[in-house]
C-alpha cells in the first residue's frame, strides 16, 4: 500500500503579517483561520494558503501559487468589486481560464479553470 497525499498548501511570503491578512480577508474573501507574530493561515471554500514572515520582497515577488476555481468570471467580477484592478481572465494555449492577482507583497496568484 502506498502512502496517501490528500491536499498541497502553499507557504507564501509576507513582508507584513497583517497586511498580508489584511489583503487576503478584506480584498479575496478568505477567513483569518490563524495569525501569529511571523505566521499566518487563511481559507476560503476549499483553499487554505499559509504565510511566513520574510524580509526579502525578491523571495515573494519571485513566487506563484495556482489556485483551482469554478469561475473565474465571477471571480473577476468579485474581486474588482472589492476594489482591486486586475485585467479580466484569459484562455491560456494549455486550455485554462486565468485569472492573475498580485498581492501587495509581490506573491501572484493564478486562479484557474479549464477554458
Amino acid at each position: 500500500m502506498s502512502a496517501r497525499i490528500d491536499s498541497t498548501v502553499p507557504v507564501l511570503a509576507s513582508l507584513d503579517i497583517r497586511e498580508s491578512r489584511d489583503f487576503y480577508v478584506d480584498r479575496l474573501g478568505f477567513a483569518e483561520r490563524g495569525m501569529y507574530d511571523d505566521y499566518l493561515i487563511v481559507v476560503r471554500d476549499g483553499a487554505e494558503i499559509h504565510f511566513w514572515l520574510c524580509e526579502e520582497r525578491r523571495i515573494a515577488e519571485h513566487t506563484s501559487c495556482y489556485v483551482r476555481t469554478a469561475g473565474t468570471d465571477a471571480l473577476f467580477a468579485e474581486l474588482t468589486k472589492a476594489g482591486l484592478v486586475l485585467r479580466p481572465p484569459v484562455v491560456q494555449p494549455w486550455g485554462m481560464k486565468e485569472l492573475y492577482v498580485i498581492d501587495p507583497h509581490g506573491n501572484l496568484l493564478k486562479f484557474g479553470e479549464p477554458a
